[in-house]
């Protein structure tokens, strides 16, 4: 009995010698020379690539073979109009925030109606976009400028009334300025003029009270 149980003790340990292989030894992997080199060149080849479809952020211009670099350009363009961007930039950053505290918005339905006035008002003499091109101003930054127009007229209009009797004052004392030949058309230029001269009264002096109050830190 006793040499049986042997065996069988004796033949399971064999089967799980079996079963578990030896654990080979991790060897160091080398990359050939070869590979090493193409990807080198690949590596090489792909800042080429990235320099020449985006040059115009590292050079601005290149004069007879010397290069003005983008940097010397932001630097002369900050030295010159730096000041005036940053206080329109500020200043837009303001009239932004008074609108979301006080849930005023404007839409792009908005936008469009104003550009439509401001094509109107042409008379078909000049297009719109002659008048931008001639200006310098993108369709871009052109609606953004009626975002902001429309934003300041909503904030300060709240608090202005414009009577009918105002409206009638204004239109005896300018009818041969306004352009309307109906009398409803008559009342709506009256109105919308006597709005916008009563926004400008009120504008300069709302606009400092805004910036007083905000806590603006310039580092240029």
């Amino acid at each position: 009995m006793a040499r049986k149980k042997k065996r069988v003790h004796e033949m399971i340990d064999t089967k799980t010698e079996n079963l578990i292989p030896p654990v080979p030894a991790m060897r160091k992997l080398r990359i050939p020379m070869p590979l090493t080199k193409i990807a080198l060149a690949v590596l090489i080849l792909g800042i080429v690539a990235i320099f020449v479809s985006n040059k115009g952020l590292l050079v601005a211009a290149i004069v007879n073979g010397r290069p003005i670099f983008r940097w010397q350009l932001n630097q002369a363009m900050t030295a010159r109009f730096g000041q005036q961007t940053l206080e329109g930039m500020i200043s837009e950053a303001l009239i932004a925030d008074e609108a979301r505290k006080s849930g005023i918005s404007v839409s792009q339905a908005d936008i469009d109606a104003k550009v439509s006035d401001i094509v109107a008002s042409l008379g078909g003499t000049v297009s719109i976009d002659d008048l931008l091109k001639y200006q310098g101003m993108s369709r871009g930054e052109f609606e953004n400028q009626i975002r902001l127009q429309l934003t300041v007229e909503k904030l300060l209009g709240r608090d202005i009334v414009v009577t009918d009797d105002d409206v009638k004052n204004f239109i005896a004392t300018n009818s041969a300025t306004l352009t309307a030949t109906d009398e409803a058309g008559l009342k709506e230029e009256a109105r919308d003029a006597i709005m916008s001269a009563k926004i400008n009264e009120k504008l300069q002096s709302w606009f400092l009270e805004l910036k007083d109050k905000a806590k603006i830190l310039r580092f240029i």
